[in-house]
């Protein structure tokens, strides 16, 4: 992934999270590095502290170098490395302040997942968008550029969620605080190695996150919440 990204040669910078990763994904990114000075870089932390925690490290980590456009991906393919530039043209040039790699508009789609990961994908996209009414039909997307404004604008420590709802929830939170979101037609292709690690666990985390942030912005102010 990272010497397709590169390989691109569109001035991509690339910043790799490690959590104490029994792969050793520490050791081949310190490895190539050296290949790629002042544009990959490396954060370790202690521990697996949840996806949203690296997210936000993330985020604060190019913010504080004042990066413009931010972006996440899966690092399995299954997020095609040429859509940056869509996302990225989304929001420079198509005045989005978030631009969302989007399975559920037309021209997304998916290939090579079975029927019930489909099912459970697409019925939690329409769970979520009923009950927040945010205008969003992929609300659980993993692949997005955000302006640096959008980050600037959000305070991360109200967000209340660090596993699969991390991603509802920033999408929330930029539509909360009036930020312009785009969905960009993308297709999703099933991973080429590894193992998905959805489970019940996660399902249940879907399920109620989504409506807990629909009670926070009933009756607890969330907008307010979540400005920084």
């Amino acid at each position: 992934m990272l010497r397709y990204v590169f390989s691109l040669r569109l001035g991509y910078h690339i910043l790799v999270i490690d959590d104490s990763s029994p792969d050793e994904t520490a050791s081949i990114v310190k490895q190539l590095i050296n290949e790629y000075p002042g544009e990959l870089f490396l954060e370790e932390r202690a521990g697996k502290l949840g996806l949203g925690t690296a997210y936000i490290h993330g985020f604060k980590w190019a913010i504080e170098r004042n990066y413009q456009y931010i972006f996440e991906m899966d690092a399995d393919f299954s997020h095609d490395p040429k859509d940056l530039e869509r996302l990225y043209n989304a929001c420079k040039i198509g005045g989005a302040d978030v631009a969302i790699g989007s399975r559920y508009v037309k021209g997304g789609k998916i290939e090579n997942w079975p029927l019930d990961r489909r099912i459970y994908s697409k019925g939690g996209a329409l769970y979520t968008k009923l009950l927040t009414w945010m205008p969003v039909n992929d609300p659980t997307a993993g692949f997005i550029c955000y302006t640096k404004k959008v980050l600037d604008t959000i305070n991360f420590d109200a967000i209340a969620f660090v596993g699969y709802a991390f991603q509802v929830e920033m999408k929330f939170a930029s539509w909360k605080l009036g930020f312009k979101i785009v969905e960009v037609p993308i297709t999703f292709k099933d991973r080429r190695h590894g193992a998905s690690k959805m489970s019940k666990g996660i399902l249940k985390e879907g399920i109620l996150g989504v409506l807990e942030l629909q009670w926070l912005s009933l009756f607890k102010n969330y907008r307010k919440r979540v400005r920084s």
